[in-house]
């Protein structure tokens, strides 16, 4: 269907991108290691993600496919949103930005903990066109970290309708089954193939 250079220098967001992307037919190259890392300085998942698509469509000449993802918090007025990977201070840990993301919420009741994560995909093409698509997966916010799977703000994310369970409590597959990256994928490629 498709080929595109992947932006991400994460490797666990590359994994599950790929994982994704794959079964849907669309084939990713790796990120250069060459390429240097993209300052995210816009305040929308759509600006960090475009961004970063851009860099990689002028890197390598190819068309380029970049995401940015959020978790935003209710209570919290939607943070930590598109600070999510640095909430605790650049170079943050996953473990540090959660245990700030806790500390916020030690008194706030579960029913109270309503967040959604959020993933915005862009693809740039060498020609100055884009296509930007969004994903999102409502749930809450535990009280403490449960689960070996996953990364981020995993953990303590209990998606609706998953029995309470966590998405690091998730094998691989389920998650990429219902996440909001693999849902904003599913988008992508709906908008591929009308595009």
């Amino acid at each position: 269907m498709s080929t595109f250079v992947l932006a991400t220098a994460n490797p666990h967001k590359a994994v599950e991108l790929r994982a994704v992307l794959e079964d849907l037919g669309v084939t990713v190259l790796a990120r250069p290691r060459d390429v240097p890392e993209v300052d995210e300085t816009s305040d929308t998942l759509e600006g960090n993600a475009l961004l970063k698509a851009w860099a990689l469509v002028e890197a390598t000449g190819f068309a380029a496919l970049a995401d940015d993802t959020g978790l935003f918090v209710d209570v919290l007025e939607g943070r930590p949103g598109v600070r999510s990977a640095r909430y605790a201070g650049e170079g943050a840990s996953d473990a540090d930005n959660v245990e700030r993301l806790l500390s916020e919420l030690v008194n706030v009741d579960l029913d109270e903990r309503g967040a959604r994560f959020a993933t915005v995909i862009a693809v740039a093409y060498p020609d100055g066109s884009s296509i930007v698509v969004r994903g999102e997966l409502e749930g809450t916010i535990d009280h403490y970290p449960r689960g070996s799977h996953g990364f981020g703000y995993d953990s303590v994310f209990v998606p609706l309708g998953s029995g309470g369970r966590t998405l690091a409590q998730m094998a691989p597959e389920e998650k990429n089954a219902i996440s909001h990256r693999s849902r904003a994928v599913r988008n992508l490629v709906a908008a591929l193939r009308i595009s």
